[in-house]
Parts: C-alpha cells; sequence; structure tokens
C-alpha cells in the first residue's frame, strides 16, 4: 500500500510537476491553500506532510502549528522560496523535520521523504510492540505469543513475519513483498525459509480457529483473525 503524502503548494505549475513526480511512489493529495489542507488533515490519516510556506487562507506555518497540535509525530517537510535563516530556523522550531528551500531537486525531496517514512515506521514498530490478536498475546520486542498461559519463543525472523501480517491482517501480502521486507531479497531458498515460518505459526494458531494464515495461490498470503 503507498504512503499518503498531504501536498500543499499554490503555484500551479510547481504542484504538477512536483505531484506528478511523487506519484510515482506515493499517494499525494494535494490543496493549494492551507485552511482546504488543514480540514483535509482532520478528516484524514496522511503519512507525510509537505508544506509550502506562502499559502492563502492559512499560511505554511500556521499550517505546520494546527498539525502538529493535533499530531505530534508525522513528518512536515517545509518547502518555501524563503531564503533567510530565520525563516528556516522557525520552520524547526514549529516541529518541521526539515526546509528546502526553492528551486529544489526532485531526487532531494523524494530522497528526504523517504528517509523520514522510513525513521516514523521504524518508531511507529517500537512503539506498537505489544498486539492482541484473538485468543493470542504477541511481544514483538521479546519475540514471545502467549495463549491460555502458555508462552512460546519465537526466532527474530517468525516474530517480524507475524507482525507484518498482524499490521496487515485481513489484507492479502504478495510473497515477494513479504521476502523483501523480512529478508530484504526474494530469491528461492529465503522463499522456502519463509513457508517453513509460516507453517510454524499456522501450527501455533491452531489452538483459535477464527484464526488462519491463507494462502493465496499464486499470489501470497493472507492473516485471517478477528
Amino acid at each position: 500500500m503507498k504512503k499518503k503524502i498531504l501536498y500543499v503548494e499554490d503555484d500551479t505549475t510547481l504542484a504538477f510537476l512536483t505531484a506528478d513526480n511523487l506519484e510515482q511512489e506515493y499517494e499525494v493529495v494535494h490543496y493549494d491553500n492551507g485552511k482546504e489542507a488543514f480540514d483535509a488533515f482532520t478528516e484524514q490519516d496522511f503519512d507525510l506532510c509537505v508544506l509550502d510556506v506562502m499559502l492563502p487562507q492559512m499560511d505554511g506555518f500556521e499550517l505546520a502549528t494546527a498539525i502538529r497540535e493535533r499530531d505530534v509525530e508525522v513528518p512536515i517537510i517545509f518547502l518555501s522560496a524563503k531564503t533567510l535563516k530565520e525563516d528556516r530556523i522557525k520552520g524547526l522550531r514549529l516541529g518541521a523535520d526539515d526546509y528546502l528551500v526553492k528551486p529544489y531537486s526532485m531526487e532531494e525531496l523524494t530522497l528526504k521523504i523517504e528517509v523520514f517514512l522510513q525513521r516514523s515506521q521504524k518508531q511507529s514498530k517500537q512503539k506498537n510492540s505489544k498486539y492482541t490478536i484473538g485468543n493470542f498475546a504477541f511481544d514483538a520486542v521479546n519475540y514471545t505469543i502467549t495463549h491460555n498461559g502458555k508462552t512460546t519463543q519465537l526466532t527474530e525472523r517468525e516474530s517480524a513475519l507475524l507482525q507484518l501480517f498482524i499490521e496487515n491482517k485481513n489484507i492479502v501480502l504478495k510473497r515477494e513483498q513479504i521476502l523483501k521486507s523480512i529478508w530484504g531479497t526474494d530469491d528461492y531458498f529465503m522463499g522456502r525459509s519463509m513457508d517453513v515460518f509460516i507453517s510454524r505459526l499456522r501450527k501455533i494458531f491452531k489452538a483459535d480457529e477464527r484464526i488462519r494464515i491463507e494462502n493465496i495461490p499464486r499470489v501470497g498470503f493472507k492473516l485471517v483473525a478477528p
């Protein structure tokens, strides 16, 4: 699933070029004024915000302040023609993660977006380390899964695999998607290891008939759970 970016820019030409580039990798929701962008932020979930500073109705600094009052973690990148050091410092003090001066390169912007998304995802995983699935309690940090007082020790890879399934519960995951996420490659031998791990997880979940890892032929797997 593509990460969702809130992009706010009132320069029509620049907005079209930037959004067109970003949409190759991300879902981009564009607004040309701060007020509409903030209304959207209150109604939708975004993984990252890219904000121009000079905006109508609500400027980028005001928009970032309002966003931070609702969400202290979502990454924010400012894009601005304002080159003064004071403006950059103001933006960072408001809680922005970075401040790029126009004209910026798409390569640099894309790289920064990817870095902040990865950091945000890592922090989220560290924070959300304990899960409940059916009658099971899963601790992703200590690699354990507990059912009716009985605790089973998982390997690090089994734990990472289970966490990926739980975070995408009831969603089909492609084989290559799982392999690249957990093993970093989708070659044949890693695929065999994954099949062994999935088999072990299936045995563990036999204790709760509501939970199953379905094989989707020629596609991948889906964790079905309440």
